[in-house]
């Protein structure tokens, strides 16, 4: 695959992903503010049902990013790999069990303080990757802008 489908596909997948964590935050957000129970409960599960759209953009990312500049990278590469990193293990340690915890106890009406707590914790993850994936595509088009 050339190198200029491949910048494309990990500028995609970095936007894609960026915008998914996003999305998800701003609609959790907003439906705990102006939502009934319903209403969460339908957000938590359409963000479940999404979250493995988002898995794909990161890995996409990820994967097309060691394509185009290896495994060993300095500088500015080196920080974006390492907010990759950072967002990838919150993602998996913190993001997916709280989707699923989220989704299962709305679903059956636990709204107590557990489960508050729980959201508060995914909305501060969420707002860590999403500020990771945005400084992240902000270098990257730095560095284009350098490059080209």
């Amino acid at each position: 695959m050339s190198k200029v489908i491949m910048k494309r596909i990990h500028k995609m997948a970095a936007v894609i992903a960026f915008l998914l964590i996003v999305l998800f935050f701003v609609s959790s957000l907003m439906v705990d503010i102006f939502g009934d129970y319903v209403a969460i409960a339908q957000v938590k599960q359409a963000i479940l049902y999404s979250v493995g759209f988002l898995v794909l953009a990161m890995m996409a990312t990820g994967i097309s990013a060691n394509k185009l500049y290896g495994a060993k990278v300095k500088g500015a590469l080196a920080v974006k790999q390492k907010r990759m990193k950072i967002a990838a293990a919150n993602g998996v340690v913190i993001l997916i069990p709280a989707a699923i915890f989220l989704a299962d106890w709305s679903a059956a009406g636990q709204f107590d303080s557990v489960y508050w707590t729980v959201q508060a914790i995914e909305l501060i993850a969420g707002a860590t990757n999403a500020t990771l994936l945005g400084l992240n595509i902000r270098d990257g088009i730095r560095l284009s802008h350098a490059t080209s």
